[in-house]
């Protein structure tokens, strides 16, 4: 069975559109803080910037701009869509 390569938030591109599908195991203290910021299972997002070197990258989630580090970033699951 081949699997599919995962797809990070890392991998997108200003423009890309993506819904939250989960998170990495481990670090609940990180969960619950995306969770609290609103990305939660389900969330439809669009990648709105990126920093030079990839870090922050700006999100538009539920009409307001959210703000990830890589670090956080890598602990979402998610799925690509089109832009919302």
């Amino acid at each position: 069975m081949i699997e599919e390569p995962t797809v990070t938030l890392l991998d997108f591109k200003p423009g890309d559109g993506g819904v939250v599908k989960g998170f990495a195991p481990g670090n609940a203290d990180y969960r619950r803080r995306l969770m609290a910021m609103g990305l939660t299972p389900g969330t439809r997002f669009t990648v709105t910037r990126l920093a030079p070197l990839g870090d922050p990258i700006q999100l538009k989630v539920r009409n307001s701009a959210l703000t990830l580090r890589k670090d956080e970033a890598r602990l979402l699951r998610i799925e690509r869509t089109e832009a919302s």
